[in-house]
C-alpha cells in the first residue's frame, strides 16, 4: 500500500516539474496553472523546512541520549 501511495506522490511531482517547463516554453493555459501550483508547493515544502531546521537549532528537539 505505502508503495502505491509513494508512486502516486512521484508521478504528480514528475508530472508538475513537466508542466512547469512546458509552461515556460507556453503551453496551454492549464499547464500555467499546474505550473503555478507546484511552484507554490515546492515553496511552502522549502520554507516548512527552513523553519524546522531553524527550531532544531535553537535546542526545539533534542535527541534520546
Amino acid at each position: 500500500m505505502a508503495v502505491l501511495i509513494l508512486s502516486g506522490v512521484l508521478v504528480l511531482a514528475v508530472g508538475g516539474c513537466v508542466c512547469v517547463v512546458w509552461a515556460a516554453r507556453g503551453g496551454p493555459r492549464w499547464t500555467r496553472a499546474v505550473a503555478t501550483a507546484t511552484l507554490a508547493v515546492g515553496e511552502l515544502v522549502r520554507r516548512s523546512s527552513r523553519t524546522n531546521r531553524k527550531s532544531n537549532a535553537d535546542g526545539g528537539i533534542t535527541s534520546g541520549d
